[in-house]
């Protein structure tokens, strides 16, 4: 076989146990991998190989087709056994397409002597079908591989593979339409077209950005941007906010835990996000944690998850730690939009990026919350810019009513 392999894939040809490329359309990842997935069951004959989405209604979601034409451009189709539903492989093995949701931790056993794992869309895998698939693909020398186009940092494929800590054995590679040589010229057409008419889609779409704001958002990534700061001035008052979760679950809410401050130039500043899940010992430690590393001067903590428990945990790591005690009355986003307000007049910089953050605040609109779950981390952050920032955030005095005259006799 002669397999012209792009430059930006070649680290991708030696083993490894994940192997994931994310990037945007016309990159050629997707036929990296159904070119990887022939090669395999040629060089390692008996191969068993799974191909798999989150939802596959029928074969024509799957890459099934995009690896029949592989196997007949690279001129090996007599090696192989294309079927209905599933391809036959040189020394008996077979290549299968399936849908993670459709399984439970009972049938997905079935897959436990596959040697490699293909996973197209990634983006769409839910955390529980990670939990399947990971440990599910446990040959010797077996891989997993992703290719996606990114929603989120809060996918579960990011968190993996571009997350804090991804697995020691990952290659991991951004690839984009610059870097395919194959980059078709009707592409390069409909490129340039979304390049000039669809600018707030373009860096998801072809760029492999993260997707952009909701629709009506009251946050925009380009007002982030504008204010980033790479360093923190001297800070007269810092603050670690807190937005508790209810319960302690695996499907629980995070615990919103987000470090903000006022510079001496009097402007608002986010230094750092903590947010975790946890049990409330966990997460009262990590906001402890902060507070001695950044100096602060207080916790501030939401009381209506909880109420006095909440501080009495804070207590319980540290008895005279200074809590400062708000209540939510109005709903998340009518919090938000005095906040967003200082963001747009540039008063507010984000230290350093923060990814899930900045996720959540572009999916907060004036009607709501557009995400998954809760905004957590948006929450803390909110709540403890409106103790640094009180003014913007005072209630209007409701008018007195004017007191009624007695009715005359007239009426």
């Amino acid at each position: 076989m002669d397999i012209q392999t792009p430059r930006a894939f070649q680290s991708l040809l030696q083993a490894s146990r994940y192997k994931g490329v994310w990037g945007g359309r016309g990159s050629g990842k997707s036929h990296f991998f159904a070119e990887s997935v022939v090669e395999r069951c040629i060089m390692q004959p008996s191969s068993r190989i799974v191909c798999v989405r989150e939802v596959q209604k029928s074969l024509k979601d799957s890459v099934k087709r995009l690896i029949e034409d592989k196997i007949v451009a690279l001129g090996v189709g007599g090696r192989f056994d294309v079927k209905a539903t599933e391809i036959g492989t040189p020394g008996g093995g077979v290549i299968v397409f399936q849908g993670l949701q459709d399984h439970t931790a009972e049938s997905v056993k079935s897959l436990e002597g596959f040697h490699v794992a293909w996973a197209e869309e990634a983006q769409s895998l839910s955390t529980r079908s990670m939990e399947l698939l990971r440990p599910t693909i446990r040959a010797p020398g077996s891989e997993l591989w992703f290719s996606w186009n990114p929603r989120s940092a809060a996918d579960p494929v990011d968190e993996l593979l571009r997350g804090i800590t991804p697995p020691p054995d990952a290659i991991v590679r951004r690839v984009n339409y610059s870097d395919n040589p194959f980059f078709p010229p009707e592409l390069e057409v409909e490129r340039e077209y979304d390049s000039r008419t669809n600018p707030s889609r373009y860096g998801h779409i072809w760029m492999g950005d993260y997707e952009p704001v909701a629709i009506g958002a009251i946050w925009d990534r380009l007002m982030l941007h504008r204010n980033r700061r790479q360093g923190m001035p001297e800070m007269s008052r810092i603050l670690v906010s807190v937005d508790p979760a209810v319960s302690n679950t695996p499907g629980s809410d995070e615990h919103g835990i987000v470090v903000v401050g006022i510079g001496s130039d009097g402007r608002g500043y986010v230094l750092a996000d903590y947010s975790i899940r946890g049990s409330p010992m966990q997460w009262a430690g990590r906001a402890v944690a902060a507070l001695d590393e950044f100096d602060a001067d207080a916790i501030v903590i939401e009381r209506n998850q909880g109420g006095d428990m909440c501080a009495q945990t804070l207590r319980t790591v540290r008895p005279r730690v200074r809590i400062v005690e708000v209540v939510a009355t109005r709903g998340k986003h009518v919090r938000a939009e005095p906040i967003a307000a200082l963001y747009s007049l540039d008063r507010i910089s984000h230290v350093g990026t923060f990814q899930r953050l900045e996720d959540q605040m572009c999916q907060i609109t004036a009607g709501g919350y557009e995400g998954d779950g809760s905004p957590d981390r948006v929450d803390a952050m909110v709540w403890g810019f409106t103790e640094l920032f009180p003014a913007i955030n005072r209630a209007k005095a409701k008018p007195r009513e004017r007191e009624r005259a007695p009715l005359s006799w007239m009426g």
